[in-house]
């Protein structure tokens, strides 16, 4: 079977499409961002490499959320619960953790299925 890597780096591949299953990296939203903003700029990071990938959030399969304060749990729901629509909601994941800069307030990680 194909592996497919998009915008690859020495260190790693933003997208990693094997079959029909779409793996993002973690994406983050700009430093300075309160939580919502940050979440925001994360979310039309995945809408933007899903479709280099040839799907959108519709086909969403899961997604794992780090928070570096869970305080903000509530904050960023509401921001995605806007994004995910309603309906078509992957199964899900979300943790605080310290992330790779104190700046980051989210990170997500997004795997999804390319459509039929």
């Amino acid at each position: 079977m194909t592996i497919t890597r998009i915008d690859q780096d020495g260190r790693m591949s933003q997208v990693v499409i094997h079959g029909r299953t779409v793996y993002l990296s973690g994406q983050v939203g700009n430093p300075g961002e309160d939580i919502s903003a940050q979440t925001r700029t994360t979310l039309a990071e995945i809408d933007a490499l899903l479709a280099q990938a040839g799907t959108d959030k519709s086909n969403l399969l899961h997604a794992t959320i780090w928070l570096a304060d869970i305080a903000d749990f509530d904050a960023m729901n509401l921001v995605w619960e806007e994004w995910i629509g309603g309906g078509n909601a992957p199964t899900r994941a979300t943790g605080e953790v310290k992330l790779a800069s104190p700046d980051y307030k989210v990170e997500i990680i997004a795997t999804a299925a390319l459509p039929d």
